[in-house]
């Protein structure tokens, strides 16, 4: 039988940082420029005025006390307060793509592999900068694969669901290695004038090598003992842009052509769901929470992971147990599960056993249970 092993991680984190001072500061600016100018509006009851937001308010709401972007300027200004990326000619690399090769070649680098022993790619993240041709497929050219490969989205839970998928073509003698990459360019999506979000999101690119454990060396990485999918379909994570819109130009630049959430009904209805989908897969697995030694969650909100790791565990976890990386990277969608284990896995030791986890919109939850070889 042929077992699947995550062999390598990497990540590429952009050199542009946003701490919640600055984001507030341009923000609030933004804020007063509509309030003046809807003065009118505002005085006659037509409209509410806008209210400021604070880092405080961020810091308590979210545990995040900054991000990385791909462009600093754009977000910052009150006027625009959209990132500038601008588009490149069909003959360069994409923007996901360079962010991809750079994760790729230091997860390639860490399993002790080159692209001749990859059989092919999966780009899993929320959002793709272009429809076709795949960004898989131009990251696979990029590296040099021979092989196979295709893009996929299940928003926040796209990378554990591309592991799945992963594990899959591995066990079943499809490719000898797989790349899961997940380029997330969230700032390209989020709505920088909701109070209630414009502080949520952050852009990163992870990277994970599964191949046969056979083409591994004794002791290296982590086996994969089992993976879980949930989807339960639900509209209070949702972002309306498609190439449809330009069929009806009423809602062209409406907010909901940008990330929405009814954040409370997520946390109280989500945070339940992740935390019973784990305890079933650790039993199906005939295995049980005080088994693990850490647990990879997604990085959406630092209470929303205390609250499933506690009810998981049956007490509340500390920082080593669940560790965070919200307050230096805020959420990267399907990345942040991944940036935890990568920073996150070195310390573990053989036979240790420990859970990555991800969950959004969808709802869709995934569940990858691993041991430390």
């Amino acid at each position: 039988m042929i077992k699947a092993v995550i062999s390598g991680t990497g990540l590429y984190t952009p050199p542009a940082t946003i701490d919640n001072d600055e984001l507030v500061e341009a923000f609030n600016q933004f804020v007063d420029l509509y309030n003046d100018e809807h003065a009118g509006e505002i005085e006659r009851g037509d409209i509410a005025p806008l209210q400021h937001s604070s880092s405080a308010f961020i810091e308590k709401a979210s545990g995040i006390k900054r991000r990385h972007v791909i462009d600093k300027e754009g977000i910052l200004d009150p006027r625009r307060m959209t990132p500038y990326i601008p588009e490149r000619s069909n003959d360069e690399r994409s923007v996901q793509c360079d962010m991809a090769v750079a994760a790729c070649n230091e997860a390639l680098e860490q399993a002790g592999k080159t692209p001749a022993d990859v059989d092919a790619v999966i780009v899993a993240c929320s959002n793709m900068q272009r429809a076709y041709p795949a960004i898989s497929i131009e990251v696979q050219e990029a590296l040099g694969i021979e092989g196979f490969a295709y893009d996929m989205n299940v928003a926040c839970s796209s990378a554990t669901f591309g592991l799945q998928a992963a594990v899959n073509s591995v066990e079943n003698g499809a490719a000898r290695s797989v790349l899961v990459v997940s380029p997330e360019i969230c700032s390209g999506h989020l709505n920088f004038r909701d109070r209630d979000s414009h502080f949520i999101f952050g852009d990163a690119c992870t990277a994970i090598l599964v191949e046969r454990e056979e083409n591994t060396k004794a002791g290296q990485g982590f086996e994969i003992l089992g993976t879980s999918l949930k989807t339960k379909f639900s509209n209070n994570i949702r972002n309306n842009f498609g190439f449809l819109n330009r069929a009806d130009e009423s809602g062209i630049g409406k907010p909901d052509k940008l990330f929405v959430q009814e954040g409370r009904k997520v946390f109280k209805e989500v945070s339940p769901m992740v935390a019973q989908t784990i305890q079933n897969h650790l039993e199906a697995l005939n295995l049980s929470p005080e088994n693990l030694r850490r647990m990879w969650l997604h990085q959406a909100n630092l209470n929303m992971n205390q609250l499933i790791a506690r009810k998981v565990l049956g007490r509340d976890a500390n920082e080593e147990e669940a560790p965070v990386i919200l307050d230096e990277y805020a959420n990267t969608s399907s990345a942040g599960s991944i940036i935890a284990f990568h920073k996150h896995k070195n310390d573990l030791e053989s036979g240790d056993l420990g859970v990555i986890c991800s969950f959004g919109a969808g709802y869709s939850i995934g569940s990858v249970v691993v041991r430390r070889r």
